[in-house]
């Protein structure tokens, strides 16, 4: 039994690191006078997750990047309880007769709580983007991969009462991790991008999948 709770515990933790909250950009519309970014979206991640997200562009000719700083928290009673944040950038590598070719890397912090414990966990984030992008629109594909690197276990009082020998702390390897992959497209008008991106998500030994293996979102993009 303490190994099944164990697992449940553990199974929550995979299926709250998914990765679907990130910033979308189209880089045909990016210009020199548009250095701020704010983003807000929504979408499913086993439930309905809402997000914000905040960009700066730094200058480079050869190679434009983005750094990022995103949060998001999923709906329900307690909105603050459990989260994600994601600080980071994007830098595009490759452009030719529109198609782009860039990468993204970020450092995840995220808290997720259940009856047995409370998980906070570090961890990273990082895809690859290649797609054809125009000043007015653009579509391309994702591939990545989120993984949990090290896990702060606290227990409750409940769990404790039943399995009195459990130990509180930083719990070491990796407790999980996801792949995912996917489509998105987008519109961008004036000076914003309305986009939407769906995939799907498979977790790392690629013999289980999530409860809800697909991940889609719509956001929406201010540049000034």
């Amino acid at each position: 039994m303490k190994t099944l709770i164990k697992i449940i515990i553990i199974s929550g933790l995979i299926l709250s690191i998914r990765t679907v909250n990130a910033q979308t950009i189209n880089w045909a519309s990016l210009n020199e006078g548009s250095k701020h970014i704010v983003n807000a979206n929504f979408g499913l991640e086993y439930g309905v997750i809402y997000g914000l997200g905040y960009g700066y562009q730094i200058n480079s000719r050869l190679f434009p990047i983005v750094v990022k700083l995103e949060y998001s928290f999923p709906s329900g009673n307690k909105i603050f309880d459990d989260f994600k944040t994601k600080i980071g950038g994007q830098i595009r590598w490759i452009e030719y007769h529109g198609f782009q070719f860039s990468t993204k890397i970020h450092g995840v912090f995220r808290r997720y709580e259940n009856d047995f414990a409370r998980l906070v966990n570090f961890g990273s984030d990082m895809s690859g983007i290649v797609g054809y992008y125009r000043h007015k629109w653009f579509v391309a594909g994702e591939v990545g991969f989120d993984k949990a690197i090290v896990t702060q276990f606290k227990h409750s009082k409940a769990y404790k009462e039943q399995y009195p020998g459990v130990v509180d702390g930083w719990y070491e390897p990796a407790t999980g991790g996801n792949f995912y992959y996917g489509l998105q497209a987008g519109f961008s008008f004036r000076k914003q991008d309305i986009y939407i991106k769906a995939g799907k998500i498979l977790t790392q030994d690629f013999k289980t999948t999530p409860m809800v293996p697909i991940y889609g979102q719509l956001g929406f993009n201010i540049k000034f």
